[in-house]
């Protein structure tokens, strides 16, 4: 498939954009796990427009990154399409706007999937970015805002209509959140309408190989997107792409492959942050994700949480690493919220 004159293959597995997750360290671990397409975190226009030093932080894209996308998301068409012209100067390969975050803090104000009760706005918001920028622009988006009101096949349309080169659909809507399971058939009648020529990419529920190939299948989509099922598991890259080419299941890593991962990440986000205090607190929501099924593991989750210093956490993977030595996660019934 190709977004624009970008080759990306067939069924490629994009990495979602995800707030205080899709950063640098994170995105490494992730491309070096076979993900062949990256995402900044999602970026507000605003803070884009205020030129804050933590969102050009955010724009920065290194070597290992590409293909990589820049998100960004805003209520405001005039103040989109400004961001926009600043992140394509950033030199992504491709811009995407955020139609599909469900949160209160973003959706509430207009932005996100709050744009899903303003239709024509969203339209329009998509169209003068596609002018603005020489780049690809693409969206990212919801079935609709609930169940009694799910456009997406029209919203589909009309986004091609006005220039949008792809478009990444969740199959939940706004109301839901994360509960209740993503609908893959409602995301496969997008594919199928037969107005459709650009590319449609699936999210929702990616938590293992076989899910990925049942919805890949389900909806006929040009590719997959995996958001929270990869965090704590950047191998679920290498995972879906070993089962679509072989219809094997790897097994899971063992504890001490985990243990180097997770140096790994934080090595990169101390490269990345000011002091390895900042890379800590960044990688804690990480922590606990990258060990599930392990048992009597809650005295280490505690220490790893409560950690500090860079020797002291290092010393904790270690000692986990000898602990269970000859153990492997277990992603079996993963929860994904």
């Amino acid at each position: 498939m190709k977004i624009g004159h970008l080759e990306l293959g067939n069924m490629p597995l994009f990495l979602a954009p995800m707030e205080d997750v899709t950063y640098k360290s994170f995105r490494y671990l992730c491309k070096k796990f076979g993900a062949d397409v990256m995402s900044t975190e999602f970026i507000s226009a605003d803070a884009i427009k205020r030129e804050m030093e933590a969102t050009k932080r955010k724009m920065t894209i290194f070597d290992f990154d590409s293909p990589i996308a820049i998100q960004i998301y805003g209520s405001d068409i005039e103040a989109m399409v400004g961001a926009a012209k600043v992140a394509a100067a950033a030199k992504p390969d491709y811009i995407d706007i955020n139609f599909g975050c469900p949160m209160k803090k973003i959706a509430g104000k207009g932005s996100g999937a709050g744009l899903l009760r303003d239709i024509p706005k969203m339209i329009k918001m998509a169209e003068e970015i596609v002018k603005a920028v020489d780049l690809p622009v693409t969206a990212k988006t919801r079935l609709g805002w609930d169940h009694s009101d799910m456009p997406i096949v029209e919203i589909g349309e009309r986004l091609q209509d006005v220039g949008i080169q792809m478009l990444t659909i969740h199959g939940r809507t706004r109301s839901q959140l994360y509960t209740g399971e993503a609908d893959w058939s409602m995301i496969g009648k997008v594919k199928a309408n037969p107005r459709m020529k650009i590319p449609i990419i699936g999210n929702g529920d990616i938590s293992s190989p076989e899910k990925a190939k049942a919805f890949a299948d389900l909806s006929g989509v040009d590719g997959l997107m995996i958001a929270r099922g990869a965090i704590g598991r950047p191998w679920i890259f290498r995972d879906i792409r070993h089962y679509f080419n072989t219809g094997e299941l790897l097994p899971p890593p063992l504890v001490p492959e985990v243990v180097e991962s997770v140096k790994e990440q934080l090595y990169q986000s101390i490269s990345w942050k000011p002091e390895p205090r900042g890379a800590i607190l960044e990688m804690r929501r990480h922590f606990n994700r990258y060990f599930p099924g392990l048992l009597d593991f809650r005295s280490f989750r505690i220490a790893l949480l409560q950690a500090v210093e860079l020797e002291e956490v290092l010393q904790i993977l270690d000692a986990i690493a000898i602990q269970y030595a000859s153990e492997r996660v277990n992603y079996t019934n993963i929860d994904l919220k």
